[in-house]
């Protein structure tokens, strides 16, 4: 069954203007399409200014799409009521400590989805609080505190619950684990995978970190410059990458006992955003490209079995 489902979804950013010059427009995320399962994480990966953001903030309903549509269980959501969007997804924030209101309590928090969107009465919201807690290993006593007296494992842990009080299909996690201690990530990221197959969820898991969302995902999506240049099952994508972005994504990625290389490539510069270049994006940074990478932009089509990949001159 799907869970999610993007069709054609773009974001353009109309910037500078003035008296005396003509506004541009930034094509922050390309026209994409996917879908994701229900049950299923999809991780979302590429460099930084890749659109990687601005995605998860459409799909969550704080950014506006310029063009395309969104589905949740078949259902359009379009000119749906606030409240029932935010029972279907919700979104976890980057910078675990700066997302939650500094002036609230923590059951300040906490009361907020149950009370606007599932509107209940205060002994049932005690109850909710107390068993989401527990789900996500956090004391009792915590919620009469504020946001600033906790540390980065457990303010992300404070947003995971409060995303999971608005009882969520699919979760939005944005960089749910960068700011955070490499001991504390892994309790984090256990702790997601506990609450996905406790809470039915789907994940769509935004990282820049490899070998994290490696770990976690069941399929990845890599972005470059706006757009999907592949997707594929999560270990194929990194063992035989078809896109040259997505091997030198995998190629530049730090290992234990391997010195760090520079990749080959061209240049190291991403596109000018407000001049876009004509055909391939990565065809100014690519070692395979030719006269047709510079001229046509290549569709998105699949190679092997479950990869997909927009590239005019794939890897083997």
């Amino acid at each position: 069954m799907t869970a999610l489902k993007v069709t054609d979804l773009s974001k353009t950013f109309v910037v500078g203007g003035g008296l005396l010059r003509k506004p541009g427009a930034v094509r922050a995320v390309r026209p994409m399409s996917f879908e994701v399962a229900t049950g299923e994480t999809l991780g979302i990966v590429g460099e930084s200014g890749c659109g990687k953001s601005t995605l998860a903030r459409m799909l969550v309903g704080l950014n506006a799409p310029t063009t395309g549509q969104i589905e949740i269980a078949g259902k359009p959501l379009d000119n749906a009521d606030p409240a029932a969007f935010g029972k279907l997804i919700q979104y976890v924030f980057q910078d675990p400590v700066s997302s939650l209101n500094p002036r609230k309590s923590i059951r300040q928090i906490m009361e907020a989805p149950l009370k606007w969107l599932h509107r209940m009465d205060r002994a049932a919201r005690t109850a909710r609080i107390a068993e989401i807690f527990a789900s996500v290993n956090l004391r009792e006593e915590f919620l009469d505190r504020y946001p600033h007296e906790f540390s980065g494992g457990q303010a992300q842990r404070i947003g995971v619950a409060r995303a999971l009080a608005a009882a969520p299909r699919i979760m939005v996690l944005d960089e749910p684990v960068s700011a955070l201690d490499v001991s504390v990530q892994a309790q984090v990221l256990n702790l997601l995978a506990d609450l996905r197959g406790q809470f039915d969820l789907t994940y769509l898991f935004i990282s820049h970190d490899l070998a994290v969302v490696e770990a976690v995902s069941d399929r990845i999506m890599v972005l470059y410059f706006g757009a999907v240049v592949e997707i594929g099952p999560a270990r194929e994508v990194f063992k035989t990458p078809r896109h040259p972005y997505t091997k030198l994504l995998a190629d530049s990625a730090p290992v234990v006992g391997r010195p760090l290389t520079a990749p080959e490539q061209k240049d190291s510069e991403l596109p000018d955003p407000l001049n876009p270049p004509p055909g391939c994006a990565f065809a100014g940074r690519c070692p395979r490209a030719t006269d047709i990478c510079v001229k046509v932009e290549p569709d998105l089509r699949p190679l092997g079995e479950h990869q997909l990949a927009a590239c005019h001159h794939p890897l083997d």
